[in-house]
């Protein structure tokens, strides 16, 4: 079983890099499932219903969110009514929406997903994203041993301890948020595919997706600027997952990074 994740997707760019890219790769990889994260994909900040529609109908299964899930006011109730597209599971309780799923492929395997916020670095006062996954795989497994964590995070150490910590009981643990691709993917020793960063779809001729002249301006004179996404060198990244479908561990795992042509 093959299973493809994908890094935050920045505004228009990032959604044509999705359009043109994913079909290519679902021919090369023979994908059964794919996994994106949304967050940044309106504009650069948060997500929109059509747009969530959009995403959808170009291929993918399920939206993870990050710290951008509430920058659309729209979103909440859309996150209310469908169980494809989830915020991050460590938000207190009465936050609108789930943190996780479990969806079912026509082949009969079901698949579970997980969306976290990390808390060093972070903007928001969240629950400790270890003890959640930890109660939330415990359910999960009673369903099915193949289970994905989207870690979106700002520390490289709290993505790698997190995937260290849950290693052998799931089957890939990937890292959002920093727009930069590592390139660290590894089979943990357990079992469990790993990346700490799976990188952004969107423009790379930028500073991870922003105008580079304005971010700089704003880095020289600490003055507050109206943002913009960049529209050059635009690339979709992520990573393929080859997932044995009885024990839920990886076999293999393909980093990806394909330029539009």
């Amino acid at each position: 079983m093959n299973i493809l994740c994908i890094g935050d997707i920045v505004g228009r760019p990032g959604r044509e890099a999705l359009r043109q890219v994913l079909p290519q790769l679902q021919k090369e990889f023979n994908l059964q499932f794919v996994i994106v994260n949304g967050e940044n994909s309106a504009g650069g900040f948060g997500i929109t219903s059509t747009i969530a529609d959009e995403i959808f109908q170009l291929g993918c299964h399920v939206i993870t969110l990050g710290d951008h899930v509430w920058d659309k006011r729209e979103i909440a109730d859309y996150l209310s009514k469908r169980n494809d597209i989830i915020r991050p599971a460590n938000f207190p309780n009465g936050a609108p929406g789930e943190g996780w799923t479990v969806q079912k492929l026509p082949t009969g395997e079901k698949i579970g997903i997980i969306s976290l916020l990390g808390r060093v670095f972070m903007r928001y006062n969240v629950d400790c994203p270890f003890r959640k996954l930890e109660a939330i795989v415990h359910e999960l497994r009673k369903e099915t041993p193949i289970i994905f964590v989207d870690m979106h995070a700002e520390a490289t150490s709290e993505k790698t301890a997190l995937g260290n910590f849950i290693d052998g009981k799931v089957s890939a643990v990937f890292g959002t948020h920093t727009h930069i691709q590592t390139a660290d993917e590894r089979i943990l020793p357990k079992g469990t595919a790993y990346i700490t960063d799976l990188g952004m779809t969107g423009p790379y001729d930028s500073v991870i997706g922003q105008n580079k002249e304005i971010i700089i301006e704003r880095f020289l004179t600490s003055l507050p600027s109206k943002l913009e996404v960049a529209q050059d060198d635009v690339r979709l990244c992520g990573m393929v997952v080859e997932v044995d479908p009885k024990t839920g561990l990886a076999k293999s795992l393909t980093r990806i990074q394909r330029s539009l042509t």
